[in-house]
């Protein structure tokens, strides 16, 4: 199944190269979860001057059946994203990670603690 996808660039010109890896990353999500009723890529490039550099931002929403998941990765938070593909990575990592978990909380396999009772 194809994917719903909508990729946005701010404060820079679109890549082939950038948005063929962006679509190659998004498709790879159904593996974690389907139905991904669609997803939503904002990459920003801050002209900002930072101690190593420009760096990259990436925001990442999916959305699934009853909720909408955010992952953004931030160029403050690692200096590595100075690397728009290590950028875009670690945003879909992000996202990936929290798709998981919603599919666990679905399942069930999430264990839930007991309130304690104090007499």
């Amino acid at each position: 199944m194809e994917l719903p996808l909508e990729i946005i660039f701010h404060n820079m010109d679109p890549s082939p190269a950038l948005e063929a890896h962006i679509r190659d990353k998004a498709q790879k999500l159904l593996r974690f979860f389907d139905p991904i009723l669609r997803c939503r890529v904002v990459v920003e490039f801050s002209g900002r001057r930072h101690h190593q550099g420009k760096l990259h931002q990436v925001g990442i929403t999916v959305a699934v059946p009853g909720r909408d998941i955010v992952a953004n990765q931030h160029p403050s938070q690692r200096h590595a994203h100075e690397d728009i593909m290590v950028a875009v990575g670690d945003a879909f990592d992000a996202v990936r990670r929290e798709l998981e978990d919603h599919a666990r909380r679905q399942r069930g396999d999430v264990k839930t603690h007991e309130a304690k009772t104090v007499p």
